[in-house]
């Protein structure tokens, strides 16, 4: 399978260099050039099938000329087998009439990353290794990538880890389960900036790698790689196949910032799984509420939230969806970004109202969020963390039909998020599980910078191993 870029400017890839190259030479992200598409039948026939043999299902066709099919079956068997801590993997849990949690957070690091992460740690050292070739991994987070990512990559032998987060700007959970992983490898970042100051200096050093004497190159771990997305991909089948699909439709609503999470379940509606309905969630950040509801792109004053990991206000795979909307006519994105970024911006409105027959959004404020915890818990004595309760609650104000069950995604434990649990008045305080419990032990390490790209780019230079 071959890739090409969002731009329409930048060669097209197969597997393995997509996966090195994060970013496309022209700054696009890359996409496959087609996708594969299973009839109602062949999905009918995945029914009983484990998470692992599941996902080799689905994401075969998008590597199945990079990697030999048994060794990746070998991969997705390390993936999806022992890591997480349910059998089930997806676990669904059922809120009310058709409305459904599927709880994503069952991984090493309690959040949805652990899903592609632990899978891109293994691609990584398999294509390195063949390979023989070191890269610097460099990525930005706003709470659950970077864990995620090191937990995912540090046996990797052929990877420096530099994670970029905002400075006192995630949970206290989050910053140490990134800050207290011990390696040689693994560098923390904490940026004096926000999240989308973040997000630039990674987008920057990907776009002129000079800063690295080009003694090694940079590979991706944000969503920005295609890996992450074809990852994610393989829950939507899962939880569809669990409640009756594909003989009966499905509806989502996906928490989102960075939109990742949700692109992949439009991907997986593409590839024939039957998806009625998409609900973009979205906290106080909400440009992609804003543009889905009135055909708006306007980046505003990004602002801090107790649902920490939404707080984006440029969505990187948002261009990929744009990219669909406008007949895949990279040159008409490149053009529309480019003026996003001096002001707000409209996409045709024939084009935005196709976008609306599958999705829908919603904004939640905090007091929205700790509501809805508080609500869930009192019905059925079932935490949610900020992030998932802003899932449904745009789930209940967005659902087309009671017909159809509605899935949120629920993308992380509560007890990454504490404060927000303490402010819904919820009498129970989530606790962390056993492989956490001396997390506020463990001596931390992380560098503290200026929102300054040279001096980020200069401490990369000086710490990567090889140097």
């Amino acid at each position: 399978m071959r890739y090409i870029s969002t731009r329409g400017e930048a060669p097209a890839l197969g597997f393995e260099d997509v996966l090195l190259t994060g970013l496309a030479t022209d700054g696009g992200l890359y996409v496959p050039e087609s996708l594969p598409h299973f009839s109602v039948e062949e999905i009918r026939s995945w029914r009983g099938l484990s998470y692992s043999e599941l996902a080799f299902k689905v994401m075969h066709p998008f590597v199945d000329d990079a990697i030999p099919a048994e060794d990746f079956r070998r991969m997705l068997d390390d993936t999806y087998g022992d890591v997480f801590a349910h059998k089930a993997v997806a676990p669904l849990v059922q809120l009310d009439t058709n409305e459904w949690v599927m709880e994503l957070f069952r991984g090493p690091t309690l959040a949805f990353k652990d899903f592609a992460l632990q899978l891109l740690g293994r691609l990584l050292d398999y294509v390195l290794e063949k390979r023989k070739q070191h890269v610097v991994i460099m990525g930005a987070t706003s709470g659950d990538t970077g864990s995620a990512a090191i937990e995912g990559c540090r046996r990797c032998e052929h990877v420096d880890i530099f994670i970029l987060h905002p400075h006192e700007r995630v949970s206290e959970v989050q910053r140490r389960q990134m800050t207290t992983v011990k390696g040689d490898n693994i560098h923390n970042i904490a940026v004096r900036g926000n999240f989308d100051d973040c997000q630039r200096m990674v987008k920057a050093s990907f776009g002129d790698q000079s800063f690295l004497g080009g003694q090694t190159q940079l590979a991706a771990v944000n969503s920005i790689n295609w890996a992450r997305i074809m990852a994610q991909i393989v829950y939507y089948f899962h939880a569809s196949l669990a409640l009756g699909g594909p003989d009966r439709s499905m509806a989502f609503s996906v928490p989102t910032g960075n939109f990742g999470d949700i692109f992949a379940g439009y991907l997986a509606k593409k590839m024939g799984l039957p998806i009625s309905q998409l609900v973009i969630a979205t906290n106080r950040n909400d440009i992609l509420h804003r543009f889905m509801s009135g055909n708006r792109y306007e980046q505003l004053q990004l602002e801090h939230t107790l649902s920490p990991s939404m707080d984006i206000m440029v969505s990187s795979n948002f261009e990929r969806l744009l990219f669909d909307l406008h007949g895949r006519d990279g040159l008409a994105v490149k053009e529309m970004l480019e003026k996003a970024s001096e002001g707000p911006v409209s996409i045709e409105d024939y084009r935005w109202k196709h976008a609306r027959k599958l999705f829908d959004s919603d904004a939640v404020d905090d007091e929205g969020t700790t509501d809805t915890i508080r609500e869930v818990f009192e019905q059925n004595e079932y935490l949610l963390d900020p992030h998932t309760a802003i899932g449904v609650r745009a789930a209940r104000n967005c659902r087309r039909d009671p017909a159809v069950p509605m899935i949120t995604l629920g993308t992380a434990h509560p007890a990454k998020f504490p404060d927000a649990v303490l402010r819904s008045g919820v009498k129970a305080e989530p606790s962390l599980p056993a492989h956490m419990s001396d997390l506020f032990e463990r001596d931390e390490q992380y560098a503290v910078l200026d929102n300054d790209l040279p001096a980020v780019q200069d401490f990369i230079a000086k710490h990567w191993k090889n140097t």
